[in-house]
């Protein structure tokens, strides 16, 4: 691999690592804030809602951006964006500037998606392998945001879990704007196939897409969002602290993260439907199995359920890559994501309500049952097309001696 496309790719990975830690601060946060507003879980959540909105609808600008300006000028906007807000967030005094806050957090995150994916398959070697280790890099923000702000909001309060990684988001900005040069945006010899794919076939992967993109968007948010309070419920022995809570989540999404780089392997040796089928099929029973489970029983159901949700994001960004141009592949994703975090935002509410409607998750984990029925039932009708699997390159002979 040429050093600048493994320079890139690294800036890509730690990009996504920073944009799922940061996201997801406030979730476990949270826990450690009422006594500063004044106010409950239920009532502080939703303040989130503007974050995972302007993390949607900032999508569609982002890609149009990245693909007509500069990819790489907007990975450093997203850098020194996200990391600002969160600081800001984490300075908030009223629930209106904490608002505010999240919204920043959201916007600015919004660029990583549709830019960092489609800088990621402009330079990948072995498509699903490194879409694989990407997702793997996200999961593992995702687990890091519940273990690191856990620690910090325990030990230092909570501002310090905003401030914290926001300083380091500023810091990688400073240090892409030093280390990449600014490329043409577009590797024009990197044209896929899917201009010459079927029309039939191209509408009927991109309605799978919809269906999974609308609900694993809920599922995904959902979940992510309810763990450490689901957890901080039902494993009150093992974890009575914010950090405990944090370590046994981080625990769960590290094992769950592993998913993306298994199927990120196998999507490059077998078609998309031959891994989707039997995944898609796994997220239904455990969403409602969690409606009900607590203790150890939860932490297994969880790790199983969360394999499953996240081995999902890879199959959809694979989807996209394998039929789409890479000319204008960062608006694909930006449409993807902008229909994804739409869907996500609308997770918020939908915890909150059905949290506090309830006085627990025993009505949510079957709501979202249903979303994971939707994805099994749509990936039944993906299209099983053998020209998926790239070739794979010839080993080197053999030399005597």
């Amino acid at each position: 691999m040429p050093p600048h496309a493994r320079r890139v790719i690294a800036f890509v990975n730690v990009g996504h690592f920073m944009d799922h830690l940061l996201m997801l601060v406030f979730p476990t946060a949270v826990l450690g804030m009422g006594e500063s507003f004044g106010m409950s879980y239920g009532e502080l959540l939703p303040l989130s809602l503007g974050g995972f909105i302007a993390f949607g609808a900032g999508s569609l600008p982002a890609g149009w951006l990245g693909d007509t300006w500069s990819r790489r000028n907007m990975m450093a906007v997203f850098f020194l964006g996200m990391g600002g807000a969160a600081v800001l967030t984490g300075l908030a005094s009223t629930p209106m500037a904490l608002a505010v806050g999240l919204t920043g957090i959201g916007l600015f995150g919004a660029i990583y998606h549709p830019v960092g994916t489609a800088l990621l398959t402009a330079h990948a070697q072995r498509m699903g392998r490194d879409i694989g280790i990407n997702g793997v890099y996200g999961n593992l923000g995702i687990a890091f945001a519940a273990l690191a702000t856990g620690g910090l909001t325990q030990w230092f309060g909570w501002r310090w879990a905003f401030v914290v990684p926001g300083v380091l988001s500023m810091l990688a900005g400073v240090a892409l704007l030093a280390m990449l040069p600014d490329l043409p945006a577009v590797r024009k010899a990197a044209a896929r196939q899917a201009a010459r794919l079927p029309r039939a076939v191209v509408v009927r992967a991109f309605a799978v897409l919809a269906v999974t993109t609308v609900a694993g968007g809920v599922v995904f948010n959902a979940a992510v969002i309810a763990m450490p309070k689901l957890f901080d419920e039902r494993m009150a022995a093992l974890g009575a602290t914010p950090v405990g809570i944090g370590a046994l989540v981080f625990g769960v999404y590290v094992i769950g993260a592993t998913s993306q780089l298994i199927v990120g392997r196998l999507v490059d040796r077998h078609t998309l439907r031959r891994i989707f089928v039997p995944l898609s099929v796994l997220q239904a029973p455990c969403l409602m199995l969690a409606a009900t489970s607590s203790g150890w029983t939860l932490v297994a159901v969880a790790v199983v359920m969360m394999f499953a949700i996240f081995g999902q994001v890879t199959i959809n960004d694979t989807m996209v890559a394998k039929y789409t141009d890479e000319g204008w592949r960062a608006r694909a994703y930006a449409v993807r994501y902008l229909v994804s975090f739409a869907a996500s935002a609308a997770a918020v509410p939908l915890v909150a309500v059905l949290y506090e409607r309830s006085g627990g998750f025993d009505v949510l984990f079957p709501v979202l049952a249903a979303g994971g029925a939707a994805i099994f039932l749509s990936a039944l009708f993906f299209p099983d097309r053998p020209g998926e699997v790239e070739a794979r390159p010839a080993p080197a002979p053999a030399t005597a001696g």
